[in-house]
C-alpha cells in the first residue's frame, strides 16, 4: 500500500507552529499555489520523504480533468478512515471549490501516491453523518479547516472519500 495510513489524532512535528500560518489568506495562498507545484516534483524525487506541505501528511492525487481529459496530478493533505482515504476540498476557504474536486465529481476514479508508485481509488464525497464525523476528525488534523469553512462565504466545504479499487 503506498498511501500510508494516517490518523489525525497522531501528532505532527512542526504542526503547532506551522498551522496557524498556512490558515491565514497568505499562507492559504502560498500552500496552493506554491506547494502544489514544488511537492509533486519533491515528494516524485524523493519517495515522499521531502515535501513543502509539513504540517500535515500529504498524498499525491493523479485525477483526469473534467473538461479537457488532462491528467493532473495534485499533492493534499490527508488523512486515513480504514481502508479509505479522506480528503477535504477546503480551496484555503476560497468562495469556490477547487479544480480537482471538480474533476472527481465528473471522474472519480483516481490514482493516489505517498512514494511515487501510484495505486487506484475511487471517490464520493461524504455526506450526512459520515460528512460529519469525517469534517470532525479532519479539524483534529488541522484546525485551519474551520477558520477556512468561515472564509468560505457559505460555500460547504467538501469532504471526499477515497475507496481502493
Amino acid at each position: 500500500m503506498t498511501v500510508k495510513p494516517f490518523d489525525p489524532k497522531r501528532g505532527v512535528p512542526l504542526k503547532r507552529i506551522l498551522a496557524p500560518i498556512f490558515a491565514t489568506r497568505f499562507g492559504a495562498w502560498t500552500a496552493i499555489h506554491v506547494g502544489s507545484r514544488v511537492d509533486p516534483f519533491l515528494m516524485r524525487a524523493t519517495k515522499g520523504r521531502v515535501r513543502i506541505a509539513v504540517t500535515a501528511p500529504t498524498v499525491l492525487l493523479r485525477h483526469t480533468g473534467r473538461k479537457t481529459g488532462k491528467v493532473f496530478t495534485t499533492p493534499l493533505l490527508y488523512f486515513t478512515d480504514g481502508a479509505n482515504v479522506i480528503l477535504v476540498g477546503s480551496n484555503g476557504g476560497a468562495t469556490f471549490h477547487t479544480q480537482w474536486y471538480r474533476n472527481l465529481l465528473a471522474h472519480p476514479h483516481c490514482e493516489l501516491s505517498c512514494d511515487g508508485n501510484f495505486e487506484p481509488y475511487r471517490a464520493h464525497e461524504a455526506d450526512g453523518d459520515e460528512r460529519v464525523r469525517l469534517w470532525t476528525l479532519a479539524n483534529e488534523l488541522y484546525p485551519g479547516y474551520d477558520t477556512y469553512q468561515s472564509r468560505a462565504a457559505g460555500r460547504r466545504i467538501p469532504v471526499l472519500v477515497l475507496e481502493p479499487r
